[in-house]
C-alpha cells in the first residue's frame, strides 16, 4: 500500500487547489482536471472570469 505523500499530485484546473490520485480515477487519471464535481460544474465560473464580470 501506498503512503498518501507518495500518491501523484495535480492542480485543479478551475480552483487551482493541489488535488491527489483517487482509487476510481486510476484508469482516467491522465484526462482529470478538476478536483471534484463541483469544480467541473463551475469549469466555466472561474474566480474573476465569469461572464457576468467581463461586461
Amino acid at each position: 500500500m501506498r503512503k498518501k505523500g507518495d500518491l501523484p499530485v495535480k492542480l485543479c484546473a478551475t480552483c487551482g487547489r493541489p488535488f491527489t490520485w483517487r482509487r476510481k480515477w486510476a484508469r482516467d487519471w491522465e484526462e482529470v482536471r478538476h478536483c471534484s464535481e463541483r469544480c467541473r460544474r463551475n469549469k466555466d465560473a472561474k474566480q474573476g472570469t465569469s461572464p457576468e464580470m467581463r461586461s
